[in-house]
């Protein structure tokens, strides 16, 4: 009997897949590779299912005889594995980003005489919609909370960008690229304290408390569905710090960063040019402890962060103290530099590679602006921070109009740069 191979992802089953598979069972038994999570999430958003669910799915399908697991999006492992007679697939890759997986098909058929066939794309069905009306209904606080630990499980790099409201929130979410023919997008929201006190006109130095902090996370979360880090600072008083963790985790935010200082909060980006004192071990690692036993789920992450580079204490302090805060029960550790150049982070990175018990590595690149996350990547970094640029760049355009409306006392000169009224109505889902 002949063998025929088809792939696909399996998470928005419709019609289209059973009508192709349903042609390729005519043809011979059918063996369906399902794309692996990281595979998916190289080129687009990430599953909505598992690999496990969406494999259990297709082993359901009529005309299904065997399902393996695709590990990229590139055929080849598969192929010769199989040597298919037949390799199945709609006629939508001909052109586009795909094409070139097509051409390297072919290529790989004629060896041992396999044959391409391409059936007509399934009309009337578009995922992209599919996907836009899934984002519009939104998520829940527990799909939400567990999403960072997902990422962090099939990504080799996450990239987060701060938003401090509702609008910026919403920028986060949606904006997306295509380049290299993979989707580019942010994985998460970061709420940094910094930018919501300056959104505020407040210093950042903990004025803005708890309650309205909380503020700012609800109308973010109200109109995104991404993970969100929140910039905790010093997470404040031990037994005021697991109520936080347990509001945290009822609102669905992933993660909270909390760094080893006490005292009144200074921005560490002053460094030694302000008083800034660090906890001692013993005292942040007890915070960390009681946070994590304050927890419901398993998927909440408390995330340390240690200032031993901003405070001039070396390396050695701070490979000191991440070993630490690991032991006790620290999801992930973030490593700070005012540095203008990245050297320091990279030898903490060298040396952080060498520990016995790792987790994920978090960095926050806003003085060393320089280093791509490629270069972070391969130095072991799993989530970058960009995290404030939102806010820095809004701040210069809107200044820029303020003063162009009083030099003109018109408006005429800023309406280039500005949204028009329709697309200020229409921006928001409702607005019409």
């Amino acid at each position: 009997m002949k063998t025929v191979y088809l792939a696909m992802s399996a998470d928005i089953i419709h019609n289209g897949h059973i009508n192709i598979i349903k042609k390729a069972s005519k043809l011979g038994e059918v063996t369906v590779g399902v794309l692996e999570d990281s595979a998916i999430a190289s080129y687009k958003r990430v599953p909505l299912l598992s690999y496990k669910d969406r494999k259990f799915i297709v082993e359901n399908i009529k005309g299904v005889e065997k399902v393996i697991p695709q590990r990229t999006l590139d055929y080849e492992e598969n192929l010769l594995l199989l040597k298919p007679d037949y390799v199945v697939h709609g006629d939508d890759w001909r052109t586009g980003p795909q094409s070139h997986i097509r051409a390297k098909v072919i290529k790989l058929l004629k060896q041992w005489e396999g044959e391409l066939i391409e059936f007509e794309y399934t009309r009337g069905v578009s995922i992209s919609k599919l996907d836009k009306a899934i984002m519009e209904i939104g998520t829940t606080p527990q799909i939400r909370l567990g999403r960072l630990k997902k990422l962090l499980e099939i990504k080799p790099i996450l990239r987060i960008l701060e938003a401090h409201s509702g609008l910026t929130g919403i920028i986060v979410e949606k904006t997306r690229i295509e380049k290299d023919e993979k989707i580019r997008e942010f994985d998460g929201i970061w709420i940094s304290s910094l930018c919501d006190s300056t959104a505020k006109g407040k210093p950042d130095i903990e004025v803005v408390d708890f309650t309205s902090r909380l503020n700012t996370i609800n109308n973010i979360l109200e109109v995104t569905t991404k993970p969100i880090i929140l910039d905790g600072d010093t997470g404040g008083k031990v037994e005021h710090f697991v109520y936080t963790v347990r509001s945290l985790e009822r609102l669905g935010v992933s993660a909270i960063i909390i760094e080893d200082k006490i005292g009144l909060k200074k921005c560490s980006l002053f460094g030694t040019d302000v008083v800034q004192q660090q906890d001692t071990i013993e005292d942040f690692s007890r915070k960390i402890s009681e946070g994590k036993k304050a927890q419901v789920t398993e998927d909440f992450m408390i995330i340390a962060r240690t200032e031993s580079l901003i405070l001039k204490k070396g390396i050695d302090d701070a490979i000191t103290r991440v070993k630490a805060y690991i032991e006790a029960g620290a999801d992930g550790i973030m490593i700070h530099s005012k540095e203008r150049d990245p050297t320091e982070i990279f030898e903490f990175c060298e040396l952080y590679k060498e520990l016995d018990t790792k987790v994920p590595l978090v960095v926050v690149p806003t003085s060393y602006s320089q280093v791509t996350e490629s270069e972070l990547r391969d130095r072991g970094v799993n989530i970058v921070i960009y995290a404030n640029h939102l806010l820095r760049s809004a701040f210069p355009a809107m200044k820029k109009t303020a003063k162009s409306i009083l030099e003109n006392e018109r408006a005429l000169e800023v309406e280039e740069n500005c949204l028009s009224i329709k697309e200020i109505l229409t921006l928001i889902p409702g607005g019409q």
